[in-house]
Order: C-alpha cells, then sequence, then structure tokens
C-alpha cells in the first residue's frame, strides 16, 4: 500500500508573495491561492497534498502585531492533528519578529512551521516567490521514518533555512534578505536540499502542543547612541505601564559608565521593569563584565541577553510578561534558551 502524501496547509497572512501584477493596469493584486498548483505546476512534483488558508483581509507585515500572532498560532493549533506541517505566508518586514514570537508561544512543537515571503510579487518575470515557496513547502513535507524532519518554526528565503529566532531582516533590496549570524542554516537548497541535523532543534516527544497566546506589549527597545541623555532615558524608563525594556548597547554589551546612566537602570529595575541588554551588533554576544564598561551593568543585575537578536528579546519579553513568570526567577528563565533562541 503506497504511503499517503505528506499534508500541507498554507497560511496566507499577507506580504508580495501573495501578490500578483495586472499587467492591463500595472496594479498589485492579491493572488488566489486556491488556484496555487494551476499557476505553479512545479508544485505537482512534491509528494504531499495542499490546502489553504487566508487571512480575510491580506495584512502587509508592517501591520503585523501580538494579535496577529495569536491569530496564527491559534490556525495550528486548530489544524495540528489534520496536517503534518505547515507554511506561514508573510510580509518580510517583520517575518523574524513573527518567527521569534511563534517559537514560544508553540511549546512542545513536533512539526515544521516555515515563513516564507519574497521580494517580489509572485507574478513578475524575476520573481524569488516561486522558489521561495515551492522550497518551504518541500521543507514542511520532509520525513523520515514516519516523523518530520523539522520539528521547528523556522525561515526559508533565497535557498538557505534558517531557525525563525534566529533571523533578522539585513536587506530591503536583494533576493538574499535574511540573515542569521550567531546559528548556522537548518538546510540549504541547490542541486539538492542538505539538511544541517547536528544544527535542528529537538524538544520532548511525549509532551503535547502547547500554545501560548498571552503576550504582554508593555515593553520597549532603547538603542544607545552616543549623546543619549539622561531626560531621554529617564522618560522611556517611566513609561506608564512600561514592563520591560530591551536596552541595544555597543558591542560586547557595553554602555556609558556615568552615575546617571546606571543609576537611572537601577532605579527602574527596583520598581519591577525587566531591562535586557542585547548588543546591537548584527552578530556576536553580550559578555558583561569583559569590559569595564559593561562591568557596572553585570553588578546591577541586569538581564544578560547573550547571542539574542533584538526581534527575540523583545517578543521572549512579551511571552514571559505574559505569562507572568515571577519577579524570582524572571533573569534566570530569561537566560535560559527555550526555544534554542540563544547559546
Amino acid at each position: 500500500m503506497a504511503n499517503s502524501p505528506t499534508r500541507i496547509l498554507l497560511i496566507y497572512t499577507g506580504g508580495t508573495i501573495g501578490m500578483i501584477k495586472d499587467y492591463d493596469t500595472g496594479a498589485l493584486k492579491a493572488f488566489n491561492f486556491n488556484k496555487l498548483e494551476k499557476k505553479i505546476p512545479e508544485l505537482g512534483q512534491l509528494d504531499c497534498s495542499i490546502d489553504t488558508v487566508s487571512f480575510e483581509e491580506p495584512l502587509d507585515s508592517s501591520n503585523m502585531d501580538p494579535g496577529h500572532w495569536v491569530k496564527i498560532a491559534g490556525l495550528i493549533e486548530e489544524h495540528y492533528e489534520t496536517y503534518e506541517g505547515f507554511v506561514v505566508l508573510h510580509g518580510s518586514d517583520t517575518m523574524s519578529y513573527t518567527a521569534s514570537a511563534l517559537s514560544y508561544m508553540l511549546e512542545h512543537l513536533r512539526k515544521p512551521v516555515v515563513l516564507t515571503g519574497s521580494q517580489l510579487p509572485i507574478g513578475d518575470l524575476r520573481t524569488d516567490a516561486k522558489e521561495n515557496l515551492i522550497t518551504a513547502i518541500q521543507v514542511a513535507s520532509l520525513q523520515e521514518r514516519g516523523r518530520p524532519v523539522i520539528q521547528e518554526v523556522c525561515l526559508y528565503f533565497e535557498y538557505k533555512l534558517y531557525r525563525g529566532n534566529r533571523t533578522t531582516k539585513i536587506n530591503a533590496e536583494h533576493f538574499e534578505a535574511f540573515a542569521s549570524l550567531n546559528y548556522p542554516p537548518l538546510a540549504e537548497s541547490g542541486v539538492h536540499l542538505k539538511v544541517n541535523y547536528e544544527a535542528l532543534y529537538r524538544g520532548s516527544r511525549r509532551k503535547a502542543l502547547l500554545v501560548h497566546k498571552e503576550l504582554d506589549t508593555n515593553v520597549a527597545i532603547l538603542k544607545l547612541f552616543p549623546g543619549l541623555n539622561k531626560e531621554v532615558l529617564t522618560s522611556v524608563l517611566n513609561i506608564p505601564g512600561l514592563k520591560g525594556l530591551v536596552l541595544e548597547t555597543y558591542g560586547a554589551g557595553n554602555a556609558p559608565t556615568q552615575d546617571w546612566f546606571v543609576s537611572a537602570l537601577k532605579d527602574a529595575m527596583t520598581r519591577g521593569i525587566k531591562v535586557v541588554n542585547v548588543t546591537q551588533c548584527s552578530g556576536g554576544s553580550v559578555l558583561m563584565g569583559q569590559y569595564e564598561t559593561s562591568e557596572a551593568l553585570r553588578k546591577i543585575q541586569i538581564i544578560s541577553g547573550a547571542d539574542i537578536t533584538t526581534e527575540a528579546a523583545i517578543t521572549k519579553l512579551m511571552y514571559l510578561l505574559g505569562n507572568k513568570v515571577s519577579a524570582k526567577s524572571f533573569k534566570t528563565i530569561f537566560e535560559t534558551s527555550l526555544r534554542g533562541e540563544m547559546s
């Protein structure tokens, strides 16, 4: 008896990949995903069946917010037992934020959730949409010994599959729009699709999918710059209702050593605000205490983001605050890798 084809659910949220050009007017219009295989007959060569579900109104990813993350997670939860893999079509601008958030929200995930998009619409002559879509579906359908090869939230773009919570968008014009500077690709697509098995995330096999839908958005990001003054820092730290701040510091976690700077942070932490130190460099890690300019931050017990991305840090804050993690254990839990987001 032949094996039944792998069942894939395609979730279209919006973005360039879901647009097609009307060559009479030159305007972009939404692509009809019910006619996907007619437009991309190559999909017929994959040993999988594809169903689609779309947001009622396609969303530019600049308008993506935690409420939409909950909607995507809810769709995966609703269809989790029916499908072996999920492909989320998404605008590229905030894709790394969504991938990071979903990685935390989908605890004990044992199936692939592959986010992809494109720089050009699916109907353009030189589009990257077809290759990204075809390979994302192929990746989501990979099976070995009856189990999915990929069992995490990932992002596929321009021949590379990345762990989603390790990615950052680095280019708005090149097809190679994303990078994962602190973690190797999970797979690379060339003449052959090569999987980097050692890099794959593996959670508990015994636990059922647990979907977390409570996210706390009382958070902020502040990027340090020469000339940052006391008034700006204190105004951010005194935002009504603020519960968490991602502080983008220099280099390996370095910051000004002036008393007013350290005192403002210490006072905010005393008031219960969680402050996370991440580097504003594209690659590398926070190593507090390595230089004198980060020793003061270490002494006041600021949370170290290690080599986490800003996207993964801010969504992790939302997730942990939404789950009401106790003040006593918050630092320890944040500094622990939950879904492979940090080394």
